[in-house]
């Protein structure tokens, strides 16, 4: 089976990709907690040369040698993983945030900027964090950084940290501590999981011997919408992460699959084939009549929302195969949005309303393509031949997507231009859909 069928159309051809007719009779499927603990899943490996990267050190942080979380060296992936910083040799210094640094000796080593801080463990047993931006070319002090955290916690500091490095840096905001979804697949078992941007820290937040597909995450970023096949048919949950606790949104008859929020949070926008056809409708989590969006003879699937909330992008075979359509977020007049190739699936709306990244088919290979929306031009970022299921971060700066490198599946972070990506290579297992979380409320 393809790898990417799945992708298409969900509700007709995943009985032949997950092998749905071989259903486990007991059912047994556990959900969990977004605290539970579990074995991070990746490392991440930065690749590539941007055009302008600001040149940064980020100096060992004094009292974090013992400590399982090195602040300094997750900061500096953050920061490289961005694609607009370039790492400046740092170790074997010994500055923390009361120093002032040499700023000619900096200087010659060509950084522009320069960090340095202290991890000091307080009387109660959480960790003091603290550190200092440094503008190395100006010779000023750019930004203080404070905060007390317990140990689990300490790897989260250090994204916090580098969200404000980055943005006293870039003047965006930072993505570092939002949070990713994603589906594995591992023998006969599935796992839904969510992991620190990096891919670090994953924990499982539901597991089955039943297929599970596509995670969505709410717009307040503590609930995600799934797809399990849990009732031996596709039905569509609500899980609250804190608690575990999963909420039946849509079990109508025949398919109920792909789904999405709406941005308001109190819906989805799924694909239902209650009235014979595949079709868009709202539903509303809480219960209630779907209500039918789109109307076509095709199947109508993958469907996206634009920033403004105003108008939604969907997948669409109504022209004879795969393009990617957009009307307005209550139904309407359907406008068709891709033209070139025959093959064009997952759209993903970036959330400043300037791109739309989505996958492509060409001669046999399907490549992360991403749109520019106000002229339509589009640009393969991509040298892989698999990609799938693109996700824009919450600041417009990144996509993560699947992918098979070697003949392994992994997932990947790209720059919008493709120059710098950072593969978080798996454990074992076929990973499937990520979805990047919204900024942490």
């Amino acid at each position: 089976m393809n790898f990417f069928v799945r992708m298409i159309f969900p509700q007709v051809f995943l009985s032949a990709l997950f092998g749905i007719s071989r259903f486990v009779a007991s059912g047994m499927l556990l959900c969990l907690a977004w605290q539970m603990p579990a074995h991070a899943q990746f490392r991440v490996e930065v690749t590539g040369v941007g055009l302008t990267q600001v040149p940064v050190a980020v100096v060992p942080f004094k009292g974090e040698e013992g400590l399982p979380q090195k602040i300094s060296a997750i900061v500096v992936a953050d920061l490289e993983r961005s694609g607009q910083f370039r790492a400046v040799e740092a170790k074997g210094e010994v500055l923390d945030e009361s120093s002032r640094p040499d700023m000619p000796q900096w200087r010659q080593r060509n950084a522009d900027a320069l960090v340095a801080g202290s991890v000091t463990r307080l009387a109660d047993g959480r960790f003091d964090v603290r550190a200092r931006l440094w503008d190395v070319v100006g010779g000023q002090l750019r930004g203080e950084f404070k905060e007390a955290v317990v140990a689990s916690d300490l790897r989260l500091a250090a994204h916090r940290l580098a969200d404000q490095l980055y943005e006293k840096m870039t003047g965006d905001k930072g993505v570092f501590a939002t949070r990713i979804a994603y589906v594995t697949k591992s023998t006969s078992r599935y796992t839904l999981w969510v992991a620190d941007s990096d891919g670090e820290g994953a924990q499982a937040a539901l597991a089955s011997p039943e297929p599970i597909i596509s995670p969505s995450w709410s717009p307040s970023g503590s609930h995600l919408a799934y797809v399990s096949f849990e009732s031996r048919k596709p039905v569509i949950y609500s899980h609250e992460l804190a608690t575990g606790k999963r909420q039946l949104v849509a079990n109508f008859r025949g398919s109920n699959s792909a789904p999405t929020w709406t941005p308001d949070g109190k819906s989805v926008v799924a694909t239902l084939s209650r009235e014979g056809g595949s079709q868009l409708f709202q539903v509303e989590v809480q219960g209630g009549s779907p209500r039918r969006l789109s109307v076509s003879n095709g199947i109508d699937t993958e469907p996206a929302f634009a920033a403004n909330g105003q108008q939604l992008y969907f997948v669409s075979d109504r022209g004879g195969s795969p393009q990617i359509y957009r009307m307005p977020a209550a139904g309407g007049a359907v406008e068709r949005v891709t033209f070139s190739g025959s093959y064009n699936i997952s759209p993903s709306l970036s959330p400043d309303g300037r791109w739309m990244a989505y996958v492509t088919r060409n001669s046999g290979q399907f490549k992360l393509m991403v749109m520019d929306l106000s002229t339509g031009q589009a640009n393969a970022i991509t040298d892989t031949s698999a990609d799938e299921k693109p996700s824009f971060a919450p600041n417009s700066k990144l996509l993560v997507y699947a992918t098979q490198i070697q003949g392994r599946e992994a997932l990947m972070t790209s720059t919008l231009d493709g120059k710098i990506k950072a593969r978080l290579a798996g454990q074992g297992g076929d990973i499937r859909e990520p979805d990047w979380g919204p900024f942490r409320q």
